[in-house]
């Protein structure tokens, strides 16, 4: 796709963007065409450069470009307040969406074929998230400490999810920063968990905590709310899965938990949606209509957690848009499920925040915890409260336990009366043979007792229990960073940021 194509389909999809009044600070419908106006240009630009090898150096590099609105000898003409651009290690990222199957006329044509779709943000924080119209891509407003962070986490991550790309980890295609009028906006490419196709009739987000983790009566009012911990107890009894897949389900938050905990990561969030099939049939939506095959791999719940699951039978394989089968009382289910915002770590302020926290209530139960303990209280909630294994079917294990047992008894006793028999035979033919004079080995000597086959020990279950700490720190392998990148952004300070964001936000119902 060439720069000027996608420069006249940003045109088309945002006409009515114009400048604020003061000229100076852009309106929300221009910063949405000036950042897929940024990234169009930069992934095209990037594809002049040729294929290497990621070095240690790529992590830190970050490129800028200036693009005014007249256009230049490098830069296209456009209908948007002139801005900078700055893009953070450029080949690196081409690396990784290399690593999830991402080409780039498919990446350009998902962020600038149409106008991105404004989300309404669940969370506490002030970042706003644009929504691919083919829904593939997430693309979130992050601050400048989080996108340093990010950083300065990409070449240790990123050497785990090259080993395991099949995670439930955020995936990270791309960051920028776009400086206009005064103010600095970073944003950060992510995969979308939820699929809007498909209609979510629950949504929470869950971190294994229960210090002022309900709802707000605001949220709760909202068309689609984001309930949390103390909501989902009180609305589910846990969502069931067949062995296989709750196994699965787990190892993988297991190992993803492990490799937070390494890079001190706390404070995240699992985002999951329930869809339920029984109580209305499955609308398509836009996704369908739009993408054409799947464009980023492993990027569905199924895929991610290594599963060999069947898919449910009231769904057609093609409409299931990954989900997780699973059942709640008598209804079936299809579940998505990510872990989102990772980009906290546990440094001073988080620790005078949970310090100052736990004087007020008891310091276990708020969110804010020292990694180790996080992923453990995370890993138990969700392992015991929110994911649960199917019940087997009664009687069936007990049936085979009594049956056996007989077996082996009846086994045992038929065992020694043949015993019994030959012994009879041998001490009569002895007899004789003394009666005669004459010694003779008997015919029917009889072999040692063979030890029975059956064992009479409780059998053991194949399950491993998920909860052991000491066995998953064994098993995981993370790769830890601990030395810090040079950072080359002078990007202006976030409060610049929050203030225009917080007066230019649009009210969400």
């Amino acid at each position: 796709m060439s720069t000027s194509s996608i420069t006249d389909s940003i045109r088309r999809g945002t006409i009515a963007s114009k400048m604020s009044k003061d000229h100076k600070k852009p309106t929300p419908a221009a910063l949405k065409g000036a950042i897929q106006l940024g990234i169009g240009y930069a992934v095209g630009n990037l594809s002049s450069k040729p294929d290497r090898d990621v070095l240690m150096q790529d992590f830190s590099v970050v490129e800028s470009v200036y693009l005014p609105s007249e256009g230049s000898n490098l830069t296209p003409a456009h209908h948007f307040p002139d801005f900078r651009l700055k893009t953070y290690a450029p080949l690196a990222f081409r690396y990784f969406r290399e690593l999830f199957g991402i080409k780039p006329d498919d990446y350009l044509y998902s962020i600038c074929n149409e106008p991105l779709i404004e989300l309404s943000n669940p969370g506490a924080s002030s970042s706003w998230f644009y929504l691919t119209s083919d829904d593939e891509f997430i693309i979130k407003t992050v601050q400048h400490k989080e996108a340093e962070f990010l950083q300065k986490l990409l070449p240790g991550y990123y050497m785990n999810l090259n080993q395991n790309p099949r995670t439930l980890l955020p995936k990270f295609y791309g960051l920028y920063c776009i400086q206009c009028g005064g103010i600095n906006v970073r944003v950060v490419v992510m995969n979308n968990v939820l699929p809007r196709a498909l209609k979510m009739h629950y949504k929470y987000d869950l971190k294994g905590s229960s210090y002022k983790r309900r709802a707000s009566r605001k949220e709760r009012s909202k068309p689609f709310p984001t309930f949390k911990d103390l909501d989902f107890v009180e609305m589910h009894e846990g969502l069931h899965f067949d062995h296989e897949t709750y196994n699965a389900l787990m190892k993988t938050l297991q190992r993803d938990c492990r490799v937070l905990e390494s890079f001190k990561i706390m404070d995240y969030s699992l985002l999951l949606g329930i869809h339920v099939l029984n109580r209305k049939p499955l609308s398509r939506g836009s996704r369908c209509d739009s993408r054409k095959g799947q464009k980023v791999l492993y990027s569905t719940a199924l895929e991610s957690i290594q599963a060999n699951v069947k898919d449910p039978d009231p769904v057609a394989d093609d409409e299931t848009f990954g989900g997780i089968p699973a059942k709640h009382k008598d209804e079936h289910l299809l579940i998505f499920l990510g872990i989102i915002d990772i980009l906290q770590s546990y440094k001073f302020m988080k620790k005078m925040e949970h310090s100052w926290k736990a004087l007020v209530h008891d310091g276990d139960t708020v969110s804010v915890h020292r990694p180790s303990f996080y992923a453990d209280r995370y890993l138990n909630f969700m392992g015991s409260s929110v994911f649960k294994k199917m019940n087997p079917i009664r009687g069936a294990s007990s049936k085979r336990k009594r049956t056996s047992f007989y077996a082996v008894r009846s086994a045992s006793q038929e065992l020694l009366s043949v015993r019994r028999e030959e012994k009879k035979e041998e001490k009569k033919a002895q007899s004789m043979d003394n009666l005669d004079g004459k010694f003779y080995t008997s015919s029917k000597q009889p072999d040692l007792l063979p030890r029975p086959a059956v064992s009479f020990e409780s059998p053991k279950s194949d399950d491993k229990d998920f909860d052991n700490s000491e066995d998953r720190r064994a098993s995981c392998s993370t790769i830890a960073l601990d030395y810090p990148l040079p950072s080359h952004d002078v990007c202006h300070s976030d409060s610049e940021q929050d203030d225009y964001l917080r007066h230019t936000r649009p009210s969400w119902s």
